[in-house]
This record gives structure tokens, C-alpha cells and sequence, in this order.
């Protein structure tokens, strides 16, 4: 590679080391001279890196270096978890990302339960989730869709990159759609468990904000 070559691979380099958050090319490309080729140099600085202790990923449309994932154990503190996502927030999550865009009742007709106002906030404030425009039907419902924040924080380079809906079945994070005559009325015993789940994402809401 020539000497102006390198140069603009080590000024990306720096670029991407300095960041704060991941970098989508546009973001790299206004740092760099206006006819440097942002998708090859990150091509060529990723093969660099390969086998390194640090890697350069792409999530989404967003590039960064995180730890090689053989050596994360280096990095990973043992620390108590106090709170851990509810299950109501964890279902939704995952019905969202196999299936957004997708609006409130979708998501409430696939889980089979009314999803609380509690459970999609805890998402939001995570930045795993947001609105990807309306429905165009009756009432115009808003959509949801997945970030790249939620990308980058399941080491996801794209959708196509999530584990398959069976997996997650047997997981029991996804379980079958209700049958067609489900109605929207539910049960005492469901509205206890939306309590429960409502309470849960409360108290994580609680915690988070200290």
C-alpha cells in the first residue's frame, strides 16, 4: 500500500479507537479527504486487525472495535445483578426483532396478553427499540422496530444474523400465536401475571435510573 495509503488507514484507525459510540461511514468519510474510498480502507483495516486481541466489527451501518470474542473473559467482571430484564420485556423484544415493524396489538396477539406501557419503556430507555412509522391501516398504529444500539449489544451484524424463532421457542421466549377466537378480555390469572410483569419492569426502571 502506498505512503498516502497508510496514512488514511491510520487516520481511520484513529478516528474509530477515539469514538464514543459506533461510526457509520458518512460520520468517517466527513473526517477523511473527500476522495479516500471509506469502504475499502475499512475492508483493509479489518483484515489488519484480524486474529488481533481486537477486532474491528460492523453492526448494522455502524463500524467499531470491540474485544476479540475469545478473549472477553479478560474483560468480564463478576458483579451482582440485582434486576434482569422481565419476561413480558424479553418477549416483546423478540417478537419485535422477527417481526417489525410491528405495532402494539400485533404484539399483544402474538403474546396472547396486553403489553404494559412499563414494558415497552424499560426497551426504549435501553435504546434496543423505536418507532418505525405507522401502520397504513384504520387508526393509523404506530410501528416498532430494533436500533442498532440493539445490534451492538447482542454483537449482531445485521437481522439476518439473529438465532432462528425455534431456538427461541425452545427457549421458551416465543410461544406459539394464540388461537384465532382469542379474545381481548383476559383472565384474573392473567391480569395478575401482567401485574407482576408491570411491577418488574417498574422496579428495573427504578434501579436503572440510579
Amino acid at each position: 500500500m502506498s505512503t498516502e495509503g497508510n496514512q488514511l488507514l491510520r487516520m481511520l484507525e484513529a478516528l474509530l479507537f477515539a469514538a464514543s459510540e459506533p461510526l457509520d461511514i458518512e460520520t468517517l468519510q466527513s473526517h477523511l479527504p473527500a476522495d479516500a474510498d471509506v469502504s475499502a480502507l475499512l475492508k483493509d483495516l479489518q483484515a489488519d486487525y484480524q486474529g488481533r486481541g481486537v477486532n474491528l466489527v460492523k453492526r448494522g451501518d455502524r463500524w467499531l472495535f470491540e474485544t476479540a470474542p475469545d478473549l472477553s473473559f479478560l474483560l468480564r467482571k463478576d458483579v451482582e445483578e440485582t434486576v434482569k430484564l422481565s419476561r413480558a420485556a424479553a418477549e416483546t423484544l423478540a417478537i419485535i426483532a422477527y417481526h417489525q415493524p410491528a405495532t402494539r396489538a400485533e404484539i399483544e396477539q402474538i403474546r396472547g396478553v396486553a403489553v404494559s406501557k412499563g414494558t415497552l419503556d424499560v426497551l426504549f430507555e435501553a435504546g434496543w427499540i423505536k418507532p418505525k412509522g405507522r401502520r397504513r391501516t384504520p387508526g393509523r398504529p404506530v410501528t416498532y422496530g430494533t436500533t442498532e444500539d440493539f445490534l451492538v449489544h447482542f454483537g449482531l451484524e445485521s437481522l439476518t444474523d439473529l438465532p432462528g424463532i425455534a431456538e427461541l421457542k425452545a427457549a421458551g421466549l416465543m410461544d406459539a400465536e394464540p388461537p384465532a377466537d382469542f379474545m381481548a378480555e383476559k383472565s384474573e390469572q392473567e391480569d395478575a401475571e401482567e401485574t407482576e410483569e408491570e411491577e418488574a419492569d417498574s422496579l428495573f426502571n427504578r434501579r436503572s435510573s440510579r
